[in-house]
C-alpha cells in the first residue's frame, strides 16, 4: 500500500503553483481527527493518525484521476467522553465549528477548489460534522462531503462484544497504519472484555431510541479506557481489510461529489 508522495500535499506547493495546479473541480481532502486517551496501548493522536494516513491513500490511489489534494490534519475534535484522562484535550462544540468554518472558509478564500472532502476519524466527531456540512453548504459556494473509513467500510470486527473505543478495530487499523506505534505489552495483565459490560455498551452508547452522556472511565462500560472488544485480538490483517474495503466504496463517493453543485443556494 503506497502513501501520499509530496506531489498531491497541499502544504508541499509554493505559493504561485497554487493556482496554477488547482481549478473548481479539485477536491481538497481535510482529516480530522481528536487528541484523546486510546487506552494504555495505543497514543493520543490515534484518531488524526487514522484520518490522516486514510486521506494520504485515498490521495495516492484517486489523487491523479479525481484531482484530489491532501490538506494538514486538524488534530482536535469533540472528546468530552475522555476528559477524565490525562491527555485528552477536548474542543467544545462551538470552537469545532467555528474551527472548522475558519479552515473551510480560508481555503475556499486561498484556492480555486470548490469541492471539499472531511475524512473524519473519531466517532465523537460524527453528529456535529453532519450539522456542520448542513451549515457550510448554506454558507459558501461549494460541494462538500464527509467519510468516516470504518463505518464506510463492509468489512465489521465480528465479535460477543461490541466495539466501540481502543479496541480491536482501532488498533487493527493502528497496527496496519502505523505498527511502530501499538504498544500492546503495556496493557495490563488482567485486561480482558468482559462480557458482563456488553448490555451496558449496547443500552448507553449504541441503543438508536435514546442518547446519553458517557464516559470511558465507567467500570460499566470500560476498562483502563477501552471500550468493548480485547485489542489483543487486533491483527494488522483485519486493519488492512476494513481499509481495503473503505478505499473500494471511494469512487461512489467521489462521483457523488463531483456531481453536486458546488453554488449556494441562493444562486441556484
Amino acid at each position: 500500500m503506497t502513501f501520499l508522495t509530496e506531489s498531491r500535499g497541499y502544504t508541499s506547493l509554493t505559493a504561485p503553483q497554487v493556482p496554477a495546479s488547482l481549478g473548481a473541480d479539485s477536491v481538497l481532502c481535510l482529516p480530522v481527527g481528536a487528541c484523546e486517551q486510546h487506552g494504555p496501548h495505543l497514543p493520543l493522536d490515534t484518531d488524526t493518525t487514522i484520518a490522516e494516513r486514510f486521506t494520504e491513500l485515498v490521495v495516492s490511489r484517486y489523487g491523479p484521476s479525481h484531482d484530489l489534494w491532501a490538506l494538514p490534519a486538524i488534530p482536535y475534535g469533540l472528546s468530552l467522553e475522555h476528559g477524565w484522562s490525562p491527555g485528552t484535550v477536548s474542543l467544545s462544540i462551538a470552537s469545532f465549528t467555528a474551527l472548522l468554518d475558519d479552515v473551510i472558509r480560508a481555503h475556499l478564500r486561498a484556492t480555486p477548489a470548490r469541492r471539499i472532502l472531511i475524512v473524519n476519524g473519531h466517532g465523537g466527531n460524527r453528529g456535529i460534522l453532519q450539522t456542520c456540512a448542513q451549515e457550510l453548504r448554506d454558507r459558501y459556494p461549494l460541494a462538500l462531503g464527509v467519510v468516516h473509513p470504518v463505518a464506510l467500510s463492509e468489512v465489521r470486527f465480528d465479535g460477543p462484544m461490541p466495539d466501540i473505543h481502543a479496541g480491536v478495530v482501532e488498533t487493527s487499523l493502528m497496527l496496519a497504519l502505523a505498527p511502530e506505534r501499538v504498544r500492546l505489552d503495556n496493557l495490563a495483565q488482567d485486561h480482558h472484555a468482559a462480557p458482563h459490560r456488553a448490555e451496558s455498551i449496547r443500552r448507553r452508547i449504541i441503543h438508536r431510541g435514546t442518547t446519553w452522556p458517557w464516559s470511558s472511565d465507567d467500570p460499566a462500560i470500560s476498562s483502563h479506557g477501552v471500550i468493548g472488544a480485547n485489542p489483543r485480538d487486533a491483527s494488522p490483517e483485519l486493519g488492512w481489510r476494513i481499509i481495503d474495503s473503505a478505499l473500494a466504496a471511494l469512487p461512489d463517493v467521489l462521483a457523488t461529489l463531483a456531481s453536486t453543485d458546488p453554488q449556494t443556494p441562493e444562486r441556484r
